[in-house]
């Protein structure tokens, strides 16, 4: 799973280093039409602070906002939010009530933050709290700049 984790990072890098740039009144205007996609763009706006001035809490209410009409890369991204404190208050329950939303759609790396894989079943055996925790950490800049990327 670090290994994972770590390649969609290096991967994410890579692509944003192409400067990704997007009208951010564009963005609000199709954000406040409930367009859960420009929500969830213009929430990575706000956590990197990429054409905006940075706000991790607009971020994490534009990235809310997005998860409930069930875009799922805001759906983890909120999880992890929840999990690290980030624009929201340290809420564990609710983290993992979103990671849970994203397995059940498939999301192999919520499963597996869950410890509920199948296909680690059988291998080695993981501490899936301490990987939570990195995961939390990593998660909202490498979700961010993938949910920016993204067309």
């Amino acid at each position: 799973m670090y290994r994972l984790l770590k390649i969609l990072s290096l991967s994410a890098m890579l692509a944003f280093a192409a400067q990704v740039h997007a009208d951010p009144a564009e963005v609000q205007q199709a954000a406040e039409q409930g367009d859960a996609k420009a929500q969830a763009k213009l929430g990575a706006m706000y956590l990197l602070g990429k054409d905006v001035d940075k706000n991790e809490q607009t971020a994490a209410e534009w990235l809310l906002k997005a998860a409930k009409q069930g875009h799922l890369e805001a759906q983890v991204l909120v999880a992890a939010l929840y999990d690290s404190g980030v624009g929201v208050k340290n809420d564990v329950k609710q983290a993992t009530s979103w990671y849970e939303k994203a397995a059940a759609q498939g999301h192999t790396s919520a499963l597996a933050l869950l410890g509920k894989n199948p296909i680690a079943k059988g291998g080695v055996a993981f501490n899936y709290q301490a990987m939570r925790l990195s995961a939390s950490k990593q998660i909202p800049t490498e979700y961010a700049k993938k949910i920016l990327l993204s067309h």
